[in-house]
Order: structure tokens, then C-alpha cells, then sequence
């Protein structure tokens, strides 16, 4: 089968989310991100699983991916949208009992008042989503009135723990609803990791649960195996790949396997970036990505293993979603949520 096999460990995952769940006190809900189809790795999966070990809310990005989520848990679960109420949204929202984080001045106007759920997401000075002090406190007593499930707000550099933007956002999000007698959100996966100070009543983590970066004691969730499909011998001084980008220096035993930037091994991480030269391993034993990424293959250097094996890993124990974001010069999310719909995945517990 020429097609790579992606692995998602479901075990895995929810041993990240008892541990990220234990990072906080007893009386603060620990919830789960589960936006962008669970992070690539199926969002109805990812949810059902995690609502076996005590997740009882989940937020997804957009009121389209909540449907998902609420076919693979129990009724009772509280799904919140990030995005709000947009105005294509009420049957969606209402259908699947999702509660909309309403951002703006308008969704307010439109939203509150209906007896609807919902809850109210603040800018603290992220200046991405959510209403800033001046709009909060002019709508402030009918927000209150009509009674939000949640206060929430997002932490821009909360993956640097001594940035003062943490401490400033903390302050500015304490000063609009210290007040009030709502539960509050302020923490994703890198507020958990700051402390109890950001926790409030809920913690949402999202990438620390598939085993992201900033949490570096998180473990692996996704594997990546790519079959390989033709090996030869290249001579010392002949080109691999696209604008022979790669020369033998020696005689070498290519292997050619089956996947490429269109299944998320986005082409950058054959650049070495940052001096950072990609393996992929025959078991323990690792093998050095040469050439540029295609669409559909990544050339290897196997001349150091004693036989030709079948597959590759290029995510594993070895190599995490952080190390090929690291020589691409980009984040971990980018690679998780890029993984592409080729693969033949197979969820493990």
C-alpha cells in the first residue's frame, strides 16, 4: 500500500489531558480545545475519548465543527464557539446545542436576549477577538442580566512565561470581571503551565493534549509511517530531487517513500532551516531526509541500515510535530493541522 499510515494514540492523549487536568486545583474544570477537526486528528475521535476520562466541555473553532463533537458525546456536554454567533449560524447553534462566545458589539445586539445560551469572550489586548473595555462596560449590565455561561479570554505570549504581556493581560481581564459572579476562562495549554493565578474556574488546553509544544512533558500522540516505494544507488557528484538540491558526496542508497507536502510534510523541512537537518527512522535508527519535498515523495539516505525496511517513521517517539517545526521554521500547530486526508489512519488505545 503506497499510502503513509498515521497513527493517533488515543491513550496517549488522554494521559495528557489527566496531567494537564492535575496542573490544576481541584475546583477548576479542565476542558478541551478541540477546534480544527481535534487539531488534524479528528475532532469526534478526539472528543469521545477525551469525555471517557472526565472532559465535559469542548470549544471548537467554528459552529460547522461542533456538530461533530456532538455526535460522539454525552448530551449533557457544554461545546462552546469560539467564533460567536455569525449571522448564517442560529439553526446550527440551536440544532446542536451549542453555546456561541459572542465578540463583537454586533453578535451582542443580535444574540443576548433570545433565551439562548451563550457566553462573552473579552480582548484583553490580544486585539484579535472579543470586546475591548470600552464595548464590555457599555453593554456590561445587559450581558449580566441575561446571565453568560462564561467569561473568556486568550493569552497572546503565554509560551514565554516571563513575558509581560502575560502578567498585563492577567490584569486587564482580573479588572473587567473580578466583579462579576461568572465562571471565567483565561487559560489555554500555555496559561495552565503559568499557574493557578490564570486558572479561574476553567482550563482549555489544545495543543499540549496531542502532545504540542509548551508542554514539554506531554507525550507523543501522532506517528507517521511512510511506505517506501523504490530504492537505488546513487553515485558520488549525481543530483537528488527538484533543482538538484542535493549532491552524493559518496555513493548512497536512496529510498524513495510515499508522502509529501500534499500530506502536510510541508516543503520547508527539507530547506534545513536553522541548520536543522530532518531523520526519519528504521525503528531506533535514523536516516537523513535528502533533497527538496515534493508533491508526493521525500527522497532518504539509507545507506547506513543493513536491509531495506518497509515504511519509515518521520513522526515518532524520535521526532516530534515540534522537531519538523523546528527545521521548517515554523510551530507545531502548523505541522499537527496540516497533516493531509491521504493517510490511513488508525487510532490506537
Amino acid at each position: 500500500m503506497a499510502v503513509a499510515t498515521l497513527s493517533i494514540d488515543l491513550a496517549a492523549l488522554k494521559d495528557n489531558w489527566r496531567a494537564l487536568d492535575a496542573k490544576s486545583a481541584p475546583d477548576v474544570e479542565t476542558a478541551a480545545v478541540v477546534k480544527a477537526n481535534g487539531y488534524g486528528c479528528d475532532a469526534g475521535r478526539i472528543s469521545n475519548a477525551l469525555s471517557k476520562v472526565g472532559a465535559k466541555t469542548f470549544f471548537v473553532a467554528a459552529a460547522e465543527e461542533g456538530i461533530a463533537v456532538r455526535a460522539n458525546t454525552p448530551r449533557d456536554t457544554t461545546i462552546y464557539v469560539f467564533s460567536g454567533a455569525c449571522i448564517d449560524d442560529h439553526y446550527i447553534l440551536q440544532s446542536n446545542n451549542l453555546v456561541p462566545l459572542l465578540n463583537s458589539p454586533d453578535q451582542v445586539k443580535r444574540y443576548i436576549g433570545k433565551n439562548l445560551d451563550f457566553g462573552i469572550q473579552l480582548d484583553t489586548g490580544m486585539n484579535r477577538l472579543g470586546l475591548e473595555p470600552n464595548e464590555f462596560k457599555v453593554c456590561r449590565d445587559d450581558i449580566v442580566a441575561a446571565q453568560p455561561q462564561l467569561l473568556l479570554s486568550h493569552l497572546a505570549c503565554a509560551d514565554e512565561p516571563d513575558h509581560v504581556m502575560n502578567r498585563e493581560q492577567l490584569a486587564s481581564f482580573c479588572a473587567m470581571t473580578n466583579s462579576l459572579d461568572i465562571p471565567k476562562s483565561l487559560a489555554a495549554t500555555g496559561g495552565t503551565l503559568l499557574g493557578s493565578r490564570y486558572h479561574f474556574d476553567l482550563t482549555r488546553p489544545g495543543v499540549g493534549l496531542y502532545g504540542g509544544y509548551p508542554y514539554t512533558d506531554a507525550k507523543p500522540v501522532v506517528r507517521v509511517s511512510v511506505p517506501i516505494i523504490q530504492t537505488r544507488t546513487v553515485e558520488a557528484g549525481e543530483a537528488v530531487g527538484y533543482a538538484a538540491f542535493y549532491r552524493a558526496n559518496k555513493r548512497t542508497k536512496v529510498a524513495t517513500i510515499a508522502a509529501g507536502y500534499a500530506d502536510g510534510l510541508i516543503r520547508q523541512i527539507g530547506n534545513n532551516v536553522n541548520g536543522r537537518s530532518i531523520k526519519l527512522y528504521a525503528g531506533n535508527i535514523p536516516c537523513e531526509l535528502i533533497g527538496r519535498v515534493s508533491m508526493d515523495l521525500i527522497t532518504v539516505d539509507i545507506t547506513n541500515l543493513d536491509h531495506t525496511p518497509s515504511h519509515l517513521d518521520i513522526l515518532c517517539n524520535h521526532q516530534t510535530i515540534d522537531d519538523l517545526a523546528d527545521a521548517a521554521g515554523t510551530i507545531g500547530y502548523e505541522i499537527l493541522t496540516s497533516l493531509g486526508g491521504r493517510y490511513n489512519r488508525v487510532y490506537e488505545e
